[in-house]
C-alpha cells in the first residue's frame, strides 16, 4: 500500500519530523528546519558535530523511509580550539 513517487511528503511528515527531533531526549534538537521540497524534504539549521548530523539524518531516514531525505545541516564549533591557530 505504499507509494512510490507519489509528489512531495505532506505536511503531515513535516510536523511528525520536528516533533522527532524536538521530543526525543537523545536529539532535542530544535534548530532543524524542514522545509518540503518537489522531491522531498531539506533539513536546514546547525548542529554541533557530524556525528549529530548523521544521527538526525538517521532517525528521520529509519521513521520516514520511503521520503527523500537531503541534508543542508551545517556543524558549528562549539568547543574552544585545543591549539593555537598559526597564521601565515
Amino acid at each position: 500500500m505504499t507509494e512510490h513517487g507519489a509528489g512531495p511528503p505532506d505536511e503531515y511528515v513535516e510536523a511528525e519530523i520536528h516533533r522527532m527531533l524536538a521530543e526525543d531526549p537523545d536529539v532535542a534538537e530544535q534548530g532543524i528546519t524542514v522545509v518540503r521540497r518537489e522531491r522531498g524534504l531539506v533539513l536546514y539549521g546547525e548542529v554541533e558535530s557530524p556525528h549529530r548530523r548523521e544521527e538526525i539524518l538517521r532517525r528521520v531516514s529509519e521513521r520516514f523511509p520511503d521520503v527523500p531525505v537531503t541534508s543542508d545541516i551545517g556543524v558549528i564549533r562549539t568547543q574552544a580550539p585545543t591549539q593555537a591557530e598559526e597564521l601565515p
